[in-house]
């Protein structure tokens, strides 16, 4: 049996091996993800790798790349799930488990998260992942609200050092690095709220397969994140659209998206395998990504 408590189905022919995916693979993943409607940004494969790139699979039959699976090592307690595909001409063939037995040990005894569509809720159940929330993608044309905030800044270098330890706080783990690299990748635009020179709030907006993604919006008070929210919207041509994925216990959050003239399109299943570190979920407005968390 496998972590997924199904037995394992033929292969068809030839035999699936599983190894770790380079940064260069991993794109050919990042577009099948496209495929699915997931609508990665354009430059997240860069940002996401190097988080932990032992924690990138692949899956394939002779020289063909048929599956993958990402579970990244954020800290000694924390990991997350993500990009479980695979290709639709081998659907149905037991390629998948076996890619996770094969990659799901990676995490060893640590907390892992992830995003689930509702269909594989049950699926991921039987491994030992527990549902803690819906979360839902708002999308469409954003409604003006008025000029930009003269609080919120574009984010600079000096910026930095506060804005990891202001994310540490909403995000089960230190991710600095990746932060870092986030905030300053090429199509990336960043900005920070501040009041009386301390962030309330952080916001990035990046472009996507189509449109745009806002994540993650982190803010103290709905006011901080209306003014974040429309300061990363200002450029925006009328016909632009944009995305945010938003955890649906914050209503606060959702209120913000529906306010500002986006609808729900489709909501995932946050499931965790054991205890979270413990974060200000109230400040979460936008995660960052449904593929790393």
């Amino acid at each position: 049996m496998n972590p997924l408590g199904e037995a394992p189905q033929p292969h068809g022919p030839g035999e699936l091996t599983v190894t770790g995916a380079s940064l260069e693979e991993w794109h050919q993943v990042a577009e099948w993800a496209a495929e699915e409607g997931w609508n990665p940004g354009r430059g997240d494969v860069a940002c996401f790798h190097p988080t932990d790139p032992a924690g990138f699979f692949i899956g394939r039959l002779g020289t063909r790349t048929v599956s993958a699976v990402s579970i990244v090592n954020y800290s000694d307690q924390y990991a997350f799930l993500g990009y479980y595909l695979v290709h639709p001409e081998h659907r149905r063939q037991g390629l998948g488990l076996a890619t996770w037995s094969a990659a799901f040990p990676h995490a060893g005894k640590r907390t892992i998260g992830l995003d689930a569509v509702p269909a594989q809720q049950v699926t991921y159940g039987r491994a030992g992942f527990k549902s803690a929330h819906d979360t839902i993608r708002y999308g469409g044309r954003p409604e003006r609200a008025g000029a930009a905030a003269d609080s919120v800044v574009p984010v600079t270098a000096e910026h930095l050092e506060a804005i990891a330890a202001y994310d540490r706080e909403g995000f089960p783990a230190d991710r600095r690095a990746f932060v870092t690299r986030w905030l300053s990748a090429a199509g990336h635009m960043a900005y920070a709220r501040l009041r009386d020179g301390r962030i309330t709030g952080y916001g990035v907006i990046r472009p996507a397969r189509d449109g745009q993604r806002i994540g993650p919006l982190f803010a103290d008070t709905p006011e901080d994140a209306e003014a974040l929210f429309d300061t990363l919207t200002a450029h925006l041509a009328p016909w632009d659209e944009v995305s945010i994925d938003v955890p649906e216990p914050q209503r606060a959050a959702c209120r913000l998206a529906t306010s500002r003239g986006l609808e729900p399109r489709f909501h995932t299943v946050r499931m965790y395998t054991g205890p979270v570190p413990p974060t200000r979920t109230e400040r979460t407005y936008g995660v960052t990504t449904l593929e790393l968390g």
